[in-house]
């Protein structure tokens, strides 16, 4: 007997040679799907089941690929030990497990076994993978390792052996029928061994007698989860909390008066990464009539002596004119004159601008691990003062010195020891908070936010931004619920990477360079594909334009 099952899962492992008994690092299962055969590959059950999420939520990315909202899981989904249990039935069935890049799937499963306690056949099963060097060999897609052959995805699998694609994609219903229909269309074309199917000679010659036409679909109705999804939101079904739109339509004056800031800002010391010179920064903060700017490259603070260089020759200037004035005021005795001298001095005061010392850190989970790569998160820390900026020194020291592996890392125990007199924020996309609300679930992304919270106090910041994308309004929903919640001041952000909107080309560029990559290569994942910013509004915009997109 064969089994043939597939999973959808919250997200991805952190590590994923981490053991199943590692229950925070594997995903949680979502859906499972399965399909039984019997050796001449015939259907003799087919079952699928959408899982209740109980103590965590689907992120907002898994659900883009799947299409399983938190709200679809809750409203039709079984609990998980029901599930388990109907899995461990056919399992009492088969000879052979069988998958698509099915270690993936063994690891989830077997975690939600040791999370419920529950003993299972699942590992002492034998495995069958349809995306193996094998299939790599039928397939004979080129971009493998070391110049072989690369491992198909399933729908390359499907495409080769029938010369057609299959619909619903990420449906673990879908996904099981074709890769049932893969694995029996392999077996009748001898791509597997008498010995790997643990049969004799005579097997396959009788498996190819009794079906001597390719294999076709079994028929099953696969539902659209987006569909589904959608419609239980626009029907109302949720449960879950939507937050609080804030309301600004009083302080709307307030808003056109008040003075903005950036406080998130990229320059040509995030090496290969923005445009910005040191210089221009400061000069755009000034243009802009801006009281302060921050400083925050990536990892390093090689900058920070040329940028507050920059802005104290700034207001050095501005501060030899205030005095000559001065010096006037003491002469002149006509109010009328007086008092335009008093909003000469005024406008050179409100021209300077306070330079800002920050740094985005990664921090990961241990700086000294280097078994696997964990970049970690990019995480906002700004100085306040003179000691803040000696112990942020000290954390960009250590991830070069002690945690340097890819990138240079911090961990949360060096933070601990070097807290005092930081702001941390809540960063970007890539910050430890944003990236669990949008990869690993609600849950999670507060137990992070009440850590920071608990460490930095008022010191703490939800930094809200908006570059026109899907994902920041997903995580600035779920920020704004938790700064209600905890009583966390936040403010408008703009991470930006170059000085005007026009050179997003030529940033686009230099993320060309850094990568070896052609600018004509699609952005995107995966072969074929490159890094590149979404759009080009990573840029220094005005204090106009910040209040306009707030």
């Amino acid at each position: 007997m064969y089994l043939i099952f597939d999973t959808e899962t919250t997200g991805l492992p952190r590590n994923d040679k981490a053991p199943i008994s590692d229950t925070d690092n594997w995903p949680r299962m979502v859906q499972i799907a399965w399909q039984l055969h019997d050796e001449m590959g015939t259907l003799l059950e087919h079952k699928d089941f959408l899982i209740q999420p109980d103590g965590y939520s689907i992120p907002y990315k898994s659900e883009q690929i799947h299409g399983i909202s938190t709200e679809l899981a809750q409203a039709k989904g079984s609990p998980l030990s029901d599930v388990l249990k109907e899995f461990e039935l056919v399992l009492g069935k088969s000879n052979f497990i069988v998958g698509h890049n099915l270690g993936f799937d063994i690891n989830v499963l077997g975690c939600e076994f040791y999370r419920e306690d529950v003993e299972t056949k699942l590992l002492d099963i034998p495995v069958l993978d349809t995306c193996s060097r094998s299939t790599a060999e039928v397939c004979q897609i080129p971009g493998g390792k070391g110049g072989r052959f690369k491992y198909p995805t399933l729908s390359e699998l499907h495409q080769f052996l029938f010369v057609q694609e299959f619909g619903e994609a990420h449906n673990a219903t879908a996904d099981v029928e074709a890769t049932a229909r893969c694995f029996l269309e392999l077996v009748r074309r001898d791509k597997f061994t008498s010995a790997e199917l643990l049969q004799d000679q005579s097997y396959l010659q009788k498996f190819l007698q009794h079906n001597e036409s390719p294999f076709e679909p079994v028929g099953i109705d696969h539902v659209s989860l987006k569909k589904e999804s959608a419609a239980i939101r626009a029907s109302g079904e949720s449960d879950e909390d939507s937050g609080q739109q804030a309301d600004v339509g009083n302080n709307i004056e307030l808003l056109r008066s008040a003075r903005y800031s950036h406080l998130h800002n990229h320059t040509q010391f995030s090496i290969l990464q923005s445009t910005t010179e040191v210089n221009t920064l400061i000069k755009k903060a000034v243009e802009e009539k801006m009281p302060a700017v921050a400083l925050t490259d990536s990892g390093n603070m090689m900058a920070a002596f040329q940028f507050v260089s920059a802005a104290e020759k700034h207001n050095g200037a501005l501060e030899q004119q205030i005095q000559q004035h001065e010096k006037e005021l003491e002469e002149v005795t006509d109010p009328e004159q007086r008092i335009e001298i008093r909003k000469k001095i005024d406008r050179y005061n409100d021209g300077k601008v306070k330079p800002i010392v920050g740094c985005e850190l990664n921090v990961c989970r241990d700086r000294l691990d280097k078994s696997y790569q964990d970049n970690g998160s990019k995480v906002l820390f700004l100085a306040k003062n003179k000691k803040g900026y000696r112990n942020l020194s000290k954390l960009s020291s250590l991830g070069f010195v002690e945690g340097f592996y890819y990138v240079p890392r911090i961990d949360k125990q060096a933070v601990l020891e070097y807290k005092d007199d930081l702001i941390v924020t809540t960063g970007g996309l890539g910050g430890e908070i944003p990236n669990l609300i949008l990869n690993f679930g609600k849950e999670q992304a507060e137990e992070a936010f009440v850590w920071w919270k608990e460490q930095f106090g008022d010191d703490f910041y939800v930094e809200l931004l908006r570059h026109d994308l899907e994902e920041e309004r997903r995580v600035n929903q779920i920020l704004l619920q938790f700064a209600e919640k905890y009583e966390v001041k936040y403010f408008a952000s703009n991470n930006t990477f170059y000085p005007d909107k026009e050179e997003a080309g030529a940033h686009d560029i230099l993320l060309c360079v850094k990568d070896g990559e052609k600018k004509e290569t699609p952005i995107g994942r995966g072969k074929g594909f490159r890094f590149g910013f979404p759009n080009d509004q990573f840029y220094f915009k005005s204090q106009d334009e910040m209040k306009e997109l707030f």
